[in-house]
């Protein structure tokens, strides 16, 4: 069973319809209960980082969260807010994140990449694995994904970076530390490549 962090942000039921077209089962899970049943889980988002925190401490499931992710080692996944929320901390708000990654996320056109960037990047871009196999695993080359985001996920350990991705600067546009991932684009929203992803994360061992 895949449970879809339903804390109030990110595209629940459109993840929720892939996986029902693909004949996997999934809910909605709004409770810690809804979360103990599920296998998996991913943590959607969009928006700005200190709202997407703020909305999952209220929710009543970050406990549970970190309970079944970092006690249990159950497999989960992060998409776009969500991917950044696992992070330490932000330069988009104040808040402490999750700190399932030792990450930061800082501003496009930070200094770090390109002086001068158009924000957000939007659309259509490639992702480049580092390495075969796991989320990336049969997909069409190059992988294409749909981004909408002003800020990058920036890991302090090279290992776990899984994919790079080139705007006006290379930086991590995916992450995995053991059965923790993370995504910056919107599988959602990234046709074939989207799907094979999503459907690859519901395989994983």
């Amino acid at each position: 069973m895949i449970g879809i962090v339903d804390y109030g942000l990110g595209n629940v039921q459109a993840i929720a319809n892939i996986y029902s077209r693909l004949n996997i089962p999934v809910i909605a899970a709004k409770t810690a209960e809804d979360l103990r049943r599920s296998d998996r889980l991913i943590l959607p988002g969009v928006g700005s980082f200190d709202w997407a925190m703020k909305l999952l401490d209220m929710s009543g499931m970050r406990s549970t969260l970190d309970e079944l992710v970092l006690g249990q080692q159950r497999p989960v996944l992060g998409i776009c807010v969500g991917f950044q929320m696992m992070a330490r901390s932000s330069e988009e708000g104040t808040l402490p994140g999750l700190g399932w990654f030792d990450a930061t996320v800082r501003r496009l056109g930070d200094g770090r990449l390109a002086k001068a960037v158009q924000l957000p990047h939007m659309g259509w871009n490639d992702a480049l694995p580092m390495s075969g196999g796991g989320l990336f695993a049969g997909l069409e080359h190059p992988c294409r994904f749909y981004f909408l985001h002003s800020y990058y996920f920036l890991p302090n350990l090279k290992e776990d970076i899984m994919t790079t991705t080139d705007y006006h600067g290379t930086y991590c546009s995916s992450a995995r530390r053991g059965n923790i991932y993370g995504v910056q684009f919107h599988p959602e929203k990234s046709h074939q490549w989207g799907v094979g992803l999503l459907r690859n994360f519901a395989g994983l061992d």
